[in-house]
């Protein structure tokens, strides 16, 4: 289903930049970045909010512990504190 005609993004453009993204988008304006575009008419916005929000499930406001969002980071930390 197409929820942002101005850019042309599916439900699934958006689920699969909320699942894949390096930096977890938590908001429409992330989206549209991990997307290469920006809002134009921003009639989408509450639909791409309310993907967000399934897509995270209880990780929307920020990762719990044990979750695969909050593994990745922590990951990712430790590699940034081990390369400086």
């Amino acid at each position: 289903m197409i929820v942002c005609s101005c850019n042309v993004l599916s439900d699934q453009d958006v689920r699969h930049a909320v699942n894949t993204a390096d930096e977890l988008p938590r908001n429409a304006k992330q989206v549209y970045g991990c997307l290469g575009c920006s809002a134009e008419c921003g009639r989408c916005a509450r639909t791409i909010t309310t993907i967000i929000e399934q897509a995270l499930g209880p990780c929307v406001d920020g990762c719990l512990a044990g979750c695969r969002h909050a593994e990745a980071a922590s990951d990712n930390d430790a590699f940034a504190f081990a390369a400086a």
